[in-house]
């Protein structure tokens, strides 16, 4: 019996390097199904790493374009505070000849109270 499955295994590796297999055809005939399936999940691979590798590029050109919008927020936001800051407003009302004028009393708190009923 130990005869017979060495034969056997011989007679396969013989077949498959030998190329005996492909030419007869039924041993290609038995594992089709095999063949099929194999292709599939090689197909289904290659393209499932495609995808991620065009997600991850999106991603990162997303992050970049990001933080270049958080420089663009950040350098508006000190534009505008420099713009606010009183003494930009001082000069800016000197320099269009405005009647306006820095308080110099100041400023109070009007408290209002409310009535219980």
């Amino acid at each position: 019996m130990a005869n017979k499955e060495k034969k056997k295994k011989r007679n396969f590796l013989g077949s498959l390097i030998g190329g005996d297999m492909f030419v007869s055809g039924a041993m290609l005939r038995k594992q089709i199904g095999m063949i099929v399936l194999v292709v599939a999940f090689t197909i289904f691979y290659i393209d499932n790493r495609y995808t991620v590798q065009q997600q991850q590029l999106k991603i990162d050109r997303l992050k970049r374009e990001l933080v270049k919008w958080k420089y663009i927020d950040l350098t508006r936001s000190s534009e505008l505070m420099e713009i606010s800051r009183q003494s930009k407003i001082e000069e800016y009302v000197q320099k269009s000849n405005s009647d306006l004028q820095t308080s110099t009393e100041p400023p109070f708190v009007i408290v209002q109270y409310k009535n219980e009923k």
